[in-house]
């Protein structure tokens, strides 16, 4: 019996070649592109 496909998986493709592999969360559609953002600020 084939295993069974995972339909909820997400994918970070980075510029430099590196993936990695996650869970979705939130709104989502068969194929969504954005950007990821750091902030590395301090507050309090």
């Amino acid at each position: 019996m084939p295993a069974k496909q995972d339909k909820n998986k997400a994918l970070l493709v980075l510029e430099n070649g590196q993936i990695f592999e996650g869970i979705p969360f939130g709104f989502s559609k068969p194929n969504i592109f954005g950007e990821v953002v750091f902030n590395t600020a301090m507050t309090g």
